[in-house]
């Protein structure tokens, strides 16, 4: 205590914040930072070409003398899935996960040919001190097993970090720890950060277990049928009830899409999963008849590639449907996603089979995350001095912000915040730190960070209004234009559908060329700049629309070698 610095404790958020994705928070007391989960987010449509998004490292990179683990909530992808990237560049000395996590971690870096020798397993009764800083960690129920809520104390207060969570009194997994919650709530917490994913949500969440129900009576009513489940991936609880179910029923399971099987193999053999003996391989699911099987794929947010949407095309090399198939949707559509599930759907129906989705029949699909009701039972069980929502757009933060003032909160110990703000808890009491903001970090293929809005734009441009491609031949000695420039597109017009205005095109890029030739000055480089500079706003003039003007210059001399710039 006596030891403390005037700043105290920092909490700084990387990502997270007005976005459901890339969860990264890290607390820094002296010279001693942990990190609370490393997660990615997936791409809006307007992100051409993009695979992931992170967040932005450079506070760690600033203070990576000073990292001293990374802690991680749970095994979903928004929350471990920006681990290989944050390890390629910044040294982490140790990780610590539960369980299931940890084997999903494993995976993920073996897949990426990263070694690393210190990812540790927890539970609800590991502690760890830290540096000055002690941790502890409570059982929470989310949809997948293992999830955590972090506790974290410095001298200057304690922090509790909820990760993902609902509330479920008749889970398909064990409980949460209510009592641990209680208890952390009675010893005093300064900050909760409490997610805030359903707190539009009114009352409190469907039970797991009604859904089991649910799953069980569409095997009740279609027992001659063969039904095929799309559902999350990593949704293991859902899994785990399907199996049960197949098990009930005398049906086998054939699993479709790569992230499923893998999900499904780390939770069978770590015991999350029973009944693997009814796993079958895709080459023998034919040999049975309708009513002897049961498909679970993935596909369910109507993803182009994923199992269930190469069924509804007709060009799954295993699966072709059939009239009397059931199709049952056991998720809910993530923002955005809507679209596409609809025209899988119509797709399915065009294919003769019944589809049962979440709106038509309501027990078929539950939240993992915790409605209205269950945000108050969370702060009325830890009690804090001061609320932070987290893991939410701004609605969402704001309404969960409004939650805690409704619970006795008052209104100034809030802090709807955004990814790059701060907080500091000097001796118990916090205030609002400086701000750093930093730009989402893009990932795509191999290439992390190398794409930035430039390129994003160059993309966006190319597929709305296409790329016109301009062939000059040139001999720059004799300053000469040997023939007249080449017009090519892709994605701007049909060539030979568009003579006329191919042919205006060329006659201004001639006399532009001519004119930068008449220069004894110009360069290829200036001849490029005044192509596209006067190019752009004449086609946008004739045709609305403004491609990308890309031009390549052959310079051809007399002894007929050819210099492309």
């Amino acid at each position: 205590m006596e030891n403390k610095k005037p700043n105290g404790t920092k909490i700084v958020v990387l990502g997270g914040l007005g976005e459901v994705g890339k969860n990264m928070y890290c607390i820094m007391h002296d010279n001693n930072i942990v990190i609370i989960d490393a997660g990615v987010s997936f791409p809006e449509s307007e992100l051409l070409g993009i695979d992931y998004v992170l967040p932005d490292f450079t506070f760690l990179k600033e203070n990576e003398s000073k990292i001293k683990a990374l802690l991680i909530t749970h095994g979903h992808e928004d929350h471990i899935g920006g681990i290989p990237f944050l390890l390629k560049s910044i040294n982490i000395p140790a990780i610590y996960a539960p369980r299931h996590a940890k084997e999903l971690i494993a995976v993920k870096l073996e897949d990426k040919n990263i070694r690393y020798d210190n990812l540790n397993a927890y539970n609800e009764d590991t502690k760890l001190k830290l540096g000055t800083i002690e941790v502890e960690f409570f059982r929470t129920t989310h949809s997948i097993p293992d999830s955590h809520g972090i506790s974290i104390t410095t001298p200057d207060g304690r922090i509790v970090n909820t990760g993902d969570f609902k509330f479920d009194l008749t889970p398909i997994g064990p409980p949460a720890d209510l009592y641990k919650m209680a208890k952390i709530g009675y010893e005093g917490v300064d900050l909760l950060i409490s997610e805030s994913t359903n707190a539009l949500n009114e009352g409190f969440s469907t039970s797991e277990s009604k859904v089991d129900d649910a799953l069980g009576e569409m095997f009740d009513t279609y027992p001659q049928n063969r039904i095929i489940i799309a559902t999350f991936a990593s949704n293991i609880y859902r899994v785990k009830h399907i199996f049960e179910t197949c098990y009930k029923h005398n049906r086998k399971i054939c699993v479709f899409g790569r992230s499923m099987e893998n999900n499904i193999k780390i939770s069978t053999e770590g015991g999350y999963i029973a009944h693997k003996e009814l796993l079958i391989n895709a080459d023998e699911v034919n040999n049975y008849k309708p009513g002897e099987v049961a498909i679970l794929c993935t596909g369910s947010q109507g993803e182009p590639l994923a199992a269930l949407s190469r069924m509804s095309n007709g060009n799954h090399k295993h699966i072709k449907l059939r009239p009397d198939d059931i199709v049952i949707f056991s998720s809910s559509a993530i923002p955005g996603n809507a679209l596409s599930i609809s025209k899988i759907i119509n797709k399915l129906c065009l294919n003769g089979v019944r589809v049962y989705t979440n709106k038509a029949l309501s027990d078929l699909h539950t939240s993992g995350h915790a409605n209205e009701e269950e945000l108050k039972l969370m702060i009325r069980l830890i009690n804090p001095k001061y609320l932070m929502p987290f893991h939410g757009d701004y609605r969402m933060l704001k309404h969960h912000a409004d939650i805690g003032i409704d619970c006795g909160i008052p209104k100034e110990n809030t802090f709807v915040i955004k990814n790059g703000d701060t907080l500091n808890l000097n001796n118990h009491t916090i205030t609002k730190g400086d701000s750093k903001p930093g730009a989402d970090v893009y990932v795509d293929g191999n290439r992390i960070g190398e794409i930035g809005g430039a390129v994003i734009k160059d993309r966006k441009t190319m597929a709305s209004d296409g790329i016109l491609v301009v062939i000059i031949n040139v001999d720059m000695k004799k300053r000469e234009l040997l023939i007249r420039p080449n017009i090519t597109t892709r994605g701007f017009v049909q060539v030979n559908e568009n003579e006329e205005l191919i042919r205006k095109i060329e006659y201004l890029a001639d006399r532009i060329i001519k004119e930068q030739l008449a220069d004894s000055h110009s360069t290829f480089a200036t001849i490029k700049v005044e192509l596209t500079s006067r190019l752009i706003p004449y086609i946008n003039e004739l045709t609305g629309r403004r491609p990308i003007i890309l031009p390549i210059i052959l310079d051809i001399k007399k002894e007929a070698t050819v210099n492309v710039k």
